[in-house]
């Protein structure tokens, strides 16, 4: 007799959860909600247009990410960000990056490197005319073939696990960091083009001490330190 083949279940649809997840964390990193705001379920989900679960499955990765806590009673609130907790997300962003850089070094084509030159042209021409989601977009575009052409596919995950704590759409809607960003790019690209690792590594290190220290004025102006 002939067995028939076991029907899949249908998979979990977790990015919703990821989702309103990244959008908290980004509102958290920013400084739009500040530390001890309480996070409520039902009006985060009716701001979102969600259900209240996968609001309070977001909640539960922000919690294991150290970023809100549970009050009993009470619910989420969110825990104060510090300098040295900016410190860390950058060093370890950095740290990974350095490791990518000099692998794309060697491995990256003048096919993509042509490629990151196409990108950044469009990034250029976004900065300042396009809404922050777009520019977001393009800059993402750009590393990600960045960080693929160093074959380390791994270690390239970890990285974009790692810069979620980016609020992307923030530094995406300041002219000056586009400016800042699409040179030092252009200066990257130069360096891919001589094989220069020592340059490559700087200007990439470059990017995550920059957004750092943008941050980190960002937040003190804002009194999230105090």
């Amino acid at each position: 007799m002939k067995t028939q083949p076991k029907t899949r279940r249908p998979l979990r649809r977790a990015q919703l959860s990821d989702e309103v997840a990244a959008h908290l964390r980004a509102a958290i990193m920013s400084g739009a909600l500040r530390p001890g705001t309480f996070i409520r379920l039902d009006e985060t989900a009716a701001e979102l247009g969600v259900s209240i679960t996968p609001v309070r499955e977001a909640l539960l990765k922000l919690r294991g990410e150290g970023m809100v806590q549970l009050e009993p009673h009470r619910g989420h609130v969110v825990l104060p960000l510090s300098r040295q907790d900016i410190q860390d997300i950058f060093w370890l962003q950095a740290t990974i990056a350095k490791e990518l850089a000099a692998a794309a070094t060697d491995h990256i084509t003048d096919a993509e490197i042509d490629e990151l030159d196409r990108i950044n042209d469009a990034l250029e021409a976004a900065v300042g005319s396009s809404e922050p989601t777009t520019i977001a977009g393009i800059e993402f575009a750009f590393h990600r073939v960045f960080n693929q052409a160093s074959g380390r596919i791994k270690l390239a995950w970890f990285l974009l696990n790692a810069a979620r704590y980016m609020p992307a759409e923030v530094y995406a809607a300041d002219p000056e960091w586009g400016a800042a960003t699409v040179a030092h790019h252009r200066e990257l690209i130069a360096a891919l083009r001589r094989r220069d690792a020592d340059a490559v590594i700087e200007h990439t290190v470059w990017q995550f001490t920059d957004a750092a220290a943008r941050l980190t004025v960002m937040l003190n102006r804002a009194g999230i330190f105090d």
